[in-house]
């Protein structure tokens, strides 16, 4: 793996100050150093050095809520790998099963100077599935995996209704998507306590093997989070009500409506996904979409990452989400956090990613200029010490 130094370039690390004019140097596909230029490594000690010419130099952009790689562009059914439609309930669902990491978007991903994406199966079940991290740069999901599973999808709203509505069965109304979440999560509870217990005392029997509740236990135990797609306050509230029920790790998932309930949402200390807002008002729940949500929600003191939904919004126009949301009011340094250090933090993994500092993954992306210049574009961008994409040069 080649030793990487980048600099002259405008440092934006996330945490900590800016460095306006300063370097970044990786090897072994980790950051290895980090400052003013003043302290700049000596170039022969590395394999590639790039002059970065005054361009701004951020943390590889992290969306905390994609389907990348499960609805394949250009394809319809055969492409379609998101929602296990047969049954409300199927948490035993790995998403990784269903990413083709070869799919074009994750090459668009990369030229956008993406390095990270949380895949989610979609929102037709109340309980989806099992939620990857992934890396946006390999052709073996095995190796692209930062941690498997981060958390389990459940959806409330109109898309379970509308999905089982077509089929005449349950759910067909909110409170059955309510009632088979708790079912669920009762059972796996009775199993997880069966399964505790005979690990305890060798003299009991360990309960038949059932996939479902065994994929549940890790939430139980509060080990990953439910990602819980809610668009309207009311269904916000009733995943937070399950989830205090349960004792459970919420993030919402979209909130469409959650600026509007931006203080309660602080109070308890809830993050929230928020997104896709470049996109039109595609049923009755998305009556509150606005690009101001972001704003709202991160001033009222709400821990937010901006998120594409992708394909909804296609990764690669993260960082455009991310200048609207500043153009509509949201502080400029929170809208970059929002899609880079926030995302870390909410999916528990800002030890590795989200930031410029010594020993974190070497993912970072060299803009032309400031990354909400209108004509600003991704140069190199670099994950886990690779240079996975290099813009060609212009033309004369």
């Amino acid at each position: 793996m080649k030793k990487i130094l980048v600099y002259n370039a405008y440092l934006m690390p996330m945490q900590g100050e800016d460095i306006a004019c300063g370097f970044v140097s990786a090897a072994e596909g980790k950051i290895t150093s980090i400052g003013e230029m003043a302290d700049c490594p000596v170039q022969a000690n590395f394999d590639v050095c790039i002059d970065a010419k005054g361009g701004f130099v951020l943390p590889g952009l992290i969306d905390a809520h994609t389907h990348l790689g499960l609805y394949e562009d250009g394809l319809g059914f055969e492409g379609a790998d998101g929602n296990e439609d047969t049954d409300p309930a199927t948490p035993h669902m790995r998403v990784i099963d269903g990413i083709n990491p070869v799919e074009r978007s994750f090459e668009e991903a990369r030229a956008a100077g993406v390095t990270c994406c949380a895949v989610s199966p979609g929102s037709a079940n109340p309980i989806g599935g099992q939620i990857a991290v992934i890396k946006t740069h390999g052709h073996w999901i095995d190796r692209m995996i930062v941690q498997e599973p981060a958390a389990i999808k459940c959806a409330l709203g109109e898309n379970p209704k509308s999905v089982y509505h077509d089929k005449d069965e349950t759910p067909v109304t909110r409170m059955a998507t309510a009632a088979i979440l708790r079912e669920t999560l009762k059972k796996a509870q009775e199993y997880a306590a069966q399964c505790d217990k005979a690990a305890e005392n060798p003299e009991e029997d360990m309960p038949d093997f059932e996939m479902k509740y065994d994929a549940i236990r890790p939430l139980l135990s509060q080990k990953i989070p439910a990602h819980i797609h809610a668009h309207r306050t009311d269904d916000i509230f009733t995943g937070l009500r399950i989830c205090k029920e349960f004792g459970l790790r919420p993030v919402i998932v979209h909130g469409t409506g959650a600026h509007t309930i931006a203080q309660e949402l602080a109070e308890m200390g809830i993050p929230v996904l928020s997104g896709p807002f470049l996109t039109d008002r595609s049923k009755p729940e998305l009556r509150d979409l606005t690009e101001r949500s972001p704003a709202i929600l991160s001033k009222a003191g709400v821990k937010v990452a901006i998120t594409t939904d992708h394909p909804e919004t296609p990764v690669k126009y993260l960082m455009h989400c991310a200048a609207v949301a500043a153009e509509q009011g949201m502080e400029e340094q929170e809208a970059l956090r929002a899609i880079t250090r926030y995302p870390a933090e909410i999916l528990g993994l800002s030890d590795r990613i989200g930031s410029l500092r010594v020993g974190m993954d070497a993912d970072f992306v060299l803009f032309s200029g400031h990354p909400f210049a209108f004509r600003s574009r991704p140069l190199v961008t670099v994950c886990d010490g690779q240079i996975v994409f290099e813009a060609q040069e212009e033309a004369e």
